[in-house]
């Protein structure tokens, strides 16, 4: 399927353009979704593994399933729909990618920057002094709770558990930036998980040409623009490759 000359129109004479990326463009590279554990992880709630009180009932076996999820994040490449975000950062004055994903996949792809609403799983920070930590290549100190070597304060991982608030400048630099966009791009997220989800109907109400790129249907879907039934890793070089002929076209 080609992409509507309206929406190529309004990419090609936009100034800023902004990018929520979810769940789905990280499948497409092999990485399961956040409930689906493999193997032992299966007997386990994901809220017991992914709060602050399932750390401080035990930091052990949280660290361990960690662990478990960098192991799987190593084990896999950025796809084409991550590379093509990266490339398609360079053609515009202006352009913010904003992630609900955990795992610095766009970063790897050549991405400069991501605002990261629900941290990642690459950093580790104190939880008394801040001090952050990369602990990629220290599986020992990982799996024995491992303290800050400043002020001996439990080190936790980046993430944003259940229970925790946003980061309040990243996600607040996210609805700037919707409010400011000419065109959004919904890609592989459902549009459910709020205040993410809103994102995309921010940009709508402040006159943004907005688009879902997602195989399934979601909630936002009969409220945007155009909507493309396809993985981010065919739709999105794909797009780049249609975007390039209709600015030739037009010269």
């Amino acid at each position: 399927m080609n992409f509507s000359e309206e929406f190529l129109q309004a990419l090609s004479s936009a100034r800023h353009v902004a990018v929520l990326t979810g769940a789905g463009i990280s499948a497409e590279s092999g990485v399961a979704t956040f409930r689906d554990q493999d193997g032992l992880w299966q007997k386990f709630n994901p809220a017991e593994l992914a709060s602050m009180e399932g750390f401080m009932s035990n930091p052990a076996l949280v660290w361990e399933w960690y662990q478990h999820r960098r192991g799987i994040i190593g084990g896999v490449e950025p796809n084409e729909g991550h590379k093509a975000l990266a490339a398609m950062e360079q053609q515009f004055e202006k352009f913010t990618l904003i992630t609900q994903n955990v795992d610095r996949l766009h970063q790897r792809a050549g991405s400069s920057a991501a605002l990261e609403l629900h941290g990642n799983l690459v950093e580790n920070y104190c939880m008394d002094c801040r001090a952050v930590y990369h602990f990629a290549d220290e599986k020992a100190e990982l799996r024995e709770n491992p303290r800050c070597r400043d002020c001996s304060g439990l080190v936790r991982p980046a993430v944003v558990w259940f229970g925790e608030m946003l980061p309040v400048e990243t996600l607040r630099a996210a609805q700037i930036a919707a409010q400011d966009c000419q065109v959004f791009l919904s890609i592989g997220t459902s549009a459910e998980v709020m205040p993410a989800a809103g994102l995309p109907m921010i940009a709508r109400e402040n006159f943004a040409y907005v688009v879902e790129i997602n195989p399934q249907p979601t909630v936002i879907s009969g409220r945007v623009h155009s909507v493309i039934r396809e993985p981010a890793g065919i739709a999105l070089p794909r797009l780049l490759r249609e975007l390039d002929q209709f600015r030739k076209s037009r010269v």
